[in-house]
């Protein structure tokens, strides 16, 4: 059994796998239909994914793609009503999805009990976790997030994701954060070719030899799409790549994924299906 420690004392256990849906505060997220726009909304959202059968809820103001800083105070904005919200009526553990730690902050502050940072951390989010006792999901990333760069090219690309978590972890260890409090998330998509995204997630037992919980962040990736068509340029938008989520889905529940970051209650029932042929 592996346990991820999270804030006030929560823990969640695994298995079995668990499914954190998804809520956007954003009106420019990848996929139209996780695009909340307003704190109000979102909360509503997150209700109804919550009644659905999510298991935590994963909170962002933020668009993960490329575009210009985002002022912190308008980020903190957006984030922190649904926070608010969503700590008080949803009843299930709430991320907040940013790598400012001001924004972590006012997150935490609002009831949030995880941060999931894109950013591959930094030493002042460090001590936010090491001071709050928060849960932390630790994504791998090779540069500052919102910003496109060719992707490197690695001889074993899992080899040199595990180093680089094990060396963030021990930095992570240094400022005062548990290992208990530390999920992992290989990143598919971000600084990562087709091939690699589908070697990191088909070998994700590889990747909890760390010790840690792993999320897989899957859901309507650039790289489902680019398997569809055969190709990078001509890979279908995310309101497209349904099918391909509950592919993925099932198998990464297959391969034991503790976490899966969803969009849609159809990749909960794909993630439902596979835990029960899987493990029974």
């Amino acid at each position: 059994m592996t346990v991820w420690r999270l804030s006030d004392g929560l823990e969640l256990s695994f298995p079995p796998s668990r499914a954190a849906g998804v809520v956007n505060v954003t009106a420019d997220s990848f996929y139209s239909a996780a695009r909340s726009v307003t704190p109000e909304r979102a909360v509503e959202d997150g209700l109804r994914l919550v009644e659905a059968g999510f298991d935590l809820l994963d909170v962002g103001a933020v668009a993960a793609r490329s575009g210009p800083p985002v002022d912190a105070d308008a980020e903190i904005a957006g984030l922190v009503p649904a926070i608010a919200g969503l700590a008080e009526r949803a009843g299930v553990p709430v991320m907040a999805d940013t790598f400012q730690p001001a924004v972590a902050r006012a997150a935490l502050d609002a009831g949030a009990a995880a941060i999931n940072d894109i950013s591959g951390g930094s030493s002042e989010m460090y001590e936010l976790v090491a001071e709050r006792g928060c849960g932390y999901v630790l994504m791998h990333i090779a540069g500052p997030p919102r910003v496109d760069r060719p992707p490197p090219v690695h001889d074993d690309v899992v080899a040199y994701v595990k180093d680089w978590f094990s060396e963030r972890v021990e930095q992570l260890v240094a400022a005062g954060v548990a290992r208990e409090q530390i999920a992992i998330d290989p990143g598919p998509d971000f600084d990562k070719g087709v091939d690699d995204t589908i070697e990191l997630v088909g070998r994700i037992p590889d990747l909890q030899d760390l010790g840690m919980p792993v999320m897989a962040a899957i859901s309507r990736k650039d790289y489902l799409g680019a398997v569809m068509a055969g190709s990078w340029d001509a890979r279908p938008g995310a309101d497209e790549r349904g099918p391909a989520t509950l592919a993925a889905t099932a198998l990464a529940t297959a391969h034991g994924a503790e976490i899966l970051r969803l969009h849609d209650v159809d990749a909960l029932d794909a993630m439902r299906v596979a835990e029960a042929i899987a493990r029974g």
